[in-house]
């Protein structure tokens, strides 16, 4: 896997960061890209240690457009390409009625995820099949086969997990599915990573609710989807395409 090329979107996020982690501690060249600068320490240490970090609005396609011909005006092909960027609603205790989005963040919800992972494979994706070798990886969640349960957010008043965040990730698994099966005769693989509630210093009372509906009775640590993610990027994984890999502590069979 040395010398092979990742790019992965929304580089610098809570999963992004570690997914980037991961990768370089097992030699991968990583090319990073997010909306914002290189803030902390910890995002100056990844980029610091990355093959290129691009500063891209990824649902700007001349801005995608232009990294992707930077990238190869410098002889940089993508190996694997990671749709990791999204807008995540998270719960707070005091917010306006949230119950459902207005169409500003609805379009804006729906076009980081959506049109930016699109437009990613639009360049990256085709420049894989033009070559018979890639693999794209989309990250979901459990709600991309699931709804939300409101009643997990009692204790946040006025918020419900809104309707967006579960459309963005039921519509990647479509791009998955649709692309697995357009460029499968190209030797290019295509997969989705769903993960469940990773834990990320919520509430305690909220953690003891949400482990009542996980089978493993715990929420992921982000440790628990670094072999998933490993898996998905060996290149002696060549058969393994269309899949949504769900890593969720079992919460979405019951």
């Amino acid at each position: 896997m040395k010398n092979k090329n990742v790019l992965i979107s929304g580089g610098l996020g809570f999963l992004g960061s570690h997914f980037c982690k991961i990768l370089l501690k097992n030699n991968f060249n990583v090319i990073l890209i997010d909306k914002r600068s290189p803030k902390t320490p910890s995002d100056k240490s990844i980029v610091s240690q990355s093959l290129k970090f691009h500063k891209v609005d990824i649902t700007n396609e001349n801005q995608i457009k232009k990294m992707y011909m930077n990238l190869k005006k410098n002889k940089i092909f993508i190996d694997v390409l990671i749709n990791n960027a999204a807008i995540d609603s998270i719960p707070k205790s005091k917010q306006k009625n949230s119950h459902l989005p207005n169409i500003s963040d609805w379009n804006k919800e729906l076009s980081v995820s959506l049109t930016g992972s699109y437009l990613l494979i639009k360049y990256f994706g085709q420049d894989m099949a033009k070559n018979k070798e890639g693999k794209i990886i989309n990250i979901g969640s459990d709600l991309s086969v699931i709804a939300p349960n409101q009643n997990l957010y009692s204790d946040y008043k006025n918020f419900f997990k809104p309707v967006t965040y579960s459309v963005v990730k039921h519509g990647l698994l479509g791009i998955t599915k649709y692309f697995a099966s357009l460029y499968s005769k190209d030797n290019v693989q295509v997969n989705m990573i769903s993960p469940g509630p990773v834990y990320n210093q919520q509430k305690k009372r909220f953690v003891r609710k949400l482990k009542k509906f996980i089978p493993m009775n715990r929420l992921s640590k982000l440790s628990d989807l670094e072999e998933p993610l490993l898996f998905l990027v060996n290149e002696r994984n060549s058969y393994f395409t269309g899949q949504n890999l769900i890593v969720d502590g079992g919460r979405t069979i019951i």
